[in-house]
């Protein structure tokens, strides 16, 4: 792996992986970041990676459904692995703006797809990350495991579970070495503030109402994101080819105890409100349609496998992300304002 591409690597996730390739493995190789730098895809994200990896860190703001332009940078870059972290990932955006889903998540897929397909002879891996929401909803019991099988509830989820299949039959078809990795609702440092925990720790802090979906009791199984980097690397290191991996926390809890443990967390280190407890800003909406009642990942292959765990607690874990979110101020006064986006003019070409 001398040339890695990420895709969407100015994201949550892809750019906490970049972190933890320079910060924790010591990455060696160059890493290729392609990010289109849409409403959440933040450069600022990386622009305190260590100066050690300057050299080796290029960023190209591309559309990874420009054919043309990705071609490029496969010859350009001689890029022997992908990582592919690029799509729409918010459940009710892809609810008003479907289309926007389809093209990036599937069209988009298909394309990387096409121009490793043309470099069989180099590709060491095409790893592709998905998520637990292509498996739809549980009851009570029971977990997602490798073979469960594929029942969408929404226009996101139903384009996620395309890319995977895409990316399966071009293992299967054309002998592409892939894997794919399945994981659950990530939560930590950079995260997009429309997403559950960021927005009700920054609404928390500053007093605002805390939204919460129906009554509550929806469950998700939660996973730190550096731990979910760590299980990516691991399974690009070791994880078979063809094979796929579910990546969780092994932590589930009804977003209504994510809320309350967030007001916990801030009650304890943050200076207190005026108003009280924080738990008395909750506020129950309407519920969104099509909501899964349950996810719960197995990630017992991987650990069985792969020897990974996950290192946090959710407790631990939230505290990591919220001692963040206080520390860089500056970061969210900018996402929340918009202004992050004046950021992004002045140091790249739209």
């Amino acid at each position: 792996m001398k040339n890695l591409l990420v895709t969407g690597g100015c994201g949550f996730i892809g750019a906490n992986f970049i972190h933890f390739l320079f910060e924790e493995i010591g990455f060696d190789g160059r890493v290729i970041n392609v990010d289109s730098l849409t409403y959440a895809g933040n450069p600022e994200n990386l622009a305190d990676l260590p100066e050690s990896a300057r050299q080796q860190y290029h960023f190209i703001q591309a559309d990874i459904c420009d054919e043309n332009i990705m071609a490029r940078v496969f010859d350009d870059f001689d890029i022997d692995t992908v990582c592919h972290f690029a799509a729409e990932s918010h459940v009710d955006r892809s609810i008003v703006t479907p289309d926007a889903f389809v093209r990036t998540n599937v069209n988009g897929t298909f394309v990387l797809l096409e121009l490793a397909r043309r470099r069989l002879d180099k590709l060491n891996l095409f790893h592709h990350i998905s998520t637990d929401e292509v498996f739809g909803e549980l009851g009570d019991e029971g977990a997602f495991t490798e073979m469960t099988p594929y029942n969408p509830s929404s226009p996101y989820s139903a384009s996620k579970a395309a890319s995977d299949h895409l990316v399966r039959a071009y293992s299967r078809t054309y002998g592409m070495p892939v894997t794919i990795s399945n994981c659950s609702n990530n939560y930590g440092p950079c995260q997009f503030p429309e997403k559950l925990i960021p927005l009700i720790s920054l609404n928390a802090l500053e007093g605002r109402p805390l939204p919460v979906y129906g009554d509550g009791k929806n469950v998700r199984d939660w996973l730190y994101v550096r731990d979910h980097c760590r299980a990516i690397w691991t399974i690009m290191q070791r994880g078979e080819r063809g094979e796929t991996y579910n990546v969780g926390g092994r932590c589930e809890k009804t977003n209504i105890d994510v809320v309350q443990t967030i007001c916990r967390l801030l009650d304890d280190i943050a200076p207190p409100l005026a108003q009280g407890a924080r738990e008395s800003l909750i506020t129950f909406v309407k519920d969104r349609p099509g909501h899964d009642f349950r996810y719960a990942i197995d990630c017992s292959k991987l650990e069985r496998e792969l020897g990974w765990v996950p290192a946090e607690s959710f407790e631990s874990g939230m505290r990591q992300t919220i001692d963040w979110y206080l520390t860089h101020q500056g970061w969210v006064d900018r996402v929340i304002s918009g202004e992050y986006q004046k950021w992004v003019d002045q140091h790249y070409q739209s």
